[in-house]
C-alpha cells in the first residue's frame, strides 16, 4: 500500500525516533550567533513553516533585526527525527525555521508579512512540486502577543488574497507548546544555512504575487 503523504499521522502511528538529538554546529554559518542560545535578553522566538526550509531560512537570516535562524522539524510526534524519516510523512513534522529576533528592531508583524508573502499558504501540505505534510504551512508562536498577531495577520492576508481572486489559507497557527509534542528538533547540520553552503541549491521561495 502506498502511503498518502498528505495525510497527517497520529501520535500512536508515528515513528518512534531516538533520544539523542542530531548534532549541529554551535554557531550560525552566516550570522555567527549561537543556534541554541543563550540569546540576548528581550529577544523572542517564533517558528515558521513554509515549505522547504532551505530557502525559507535564507529569507529570515537576511531580515533586519533577526539574531539567528535554524532549521528543524516541528509539529509532529517523532523524537529527534531525521530528514529521511520526516520525508516519509510518518513523523507528523513540518520543515520549520526557528527565528530569534529583537522586537525593538523588527516587529513580529513584519516577520509575519515576510512569511505570508514568500510562499503560497493556500496549498495544503504542499509548496509547488513539494508534496507532503512536511511541507505544510504553519506558524508556531511562543508568546500570547505573537499568537494574537498571527491570528489577526492570517485574517488580514486572507482578505488580501480574496481581493485578488486567490483561495483559502490553510496555514496552521498554534502555540508552539500545543503543536504535536511541542518541541522543535534541530535538523542535521548540513541543512543549517544550506543555501550559504550551497549557493546554487534548490529554492522555491520568493514573492507570491500578493503583498501583505
Amino acid at each position: 500500500m502506498l502511503l498518502d503523504k498528505t495525510a497527517m499521522v497520529g501520535r500512536d502511528s508515528a515513528l518512534v525516533g531516538r533520544d539523542e538529538p542530531l548534532s549541529v554546529s554551535p554557531l550560525h554559518a552566516v550570522l555567527g550567533t549561537p543556534l541554541k542560545g543563550p540569546w540576548p535578553a528581550g529577544h523572542e522566538v517564533i517558528y515558521l513553516a513554509m515549505g522547504c526550509f532551505w530557502g525559507a531560512e535564507r529569507i529570515f537570516w537576511q531580515t533586519e533585526g533577526v539574531y539567528v535562524t535554524a532549521v528543524g522539524y516541528m509539529g509532529g510526534w517523532t523524537k529527534n527525527p531525521t530528514y529521511e524519516e520526516t520525508c516519509t510523512s510518518r513523523t507528523g513534522h513540518t520543515e520549520t525555521v526557528q527565528v530569534v529576533f529583537d522586537p525593538t528592531r523588527v516587529a513580529v508583524e513584519t516577520i509575519l508579512a515576510t512569511f505570508w508573502e514568500n510562499h503560497d499558504p493556500t496549498t495544503p501540505n504542499r509548496q509547488g512540486g513539494d508534496v507532503g505534510t512536511q511541507y505544510r504551512s504553519a506558524v508556531f508562536t511562543t508568546t500570547e502577543g505573537q499568537y494574537a498577531e498571527a491570528v489577526m495577520s492570517r485574517s488580514r492576508y486572507q482578505q488580501r488574497l480574496q481581493d485578488k481572486g486567490f483561495g483559502i489559507i490553510s496555514t496552521q497557527v498554534d502555540r508552539a507548546d500545543e503543536a504535536g509534542d511541542g518541541k522543535f528538533y534541530f535538523a542535521e547540520d548540513y541543512h543549517q544555512a544550506y543555501l550559504h553552503k550551497n549557493p546554487g541549491g534548490y529554492c522555491n521561495h520568493g514573492f507570491c504575487q500578493v503583498a501583505y
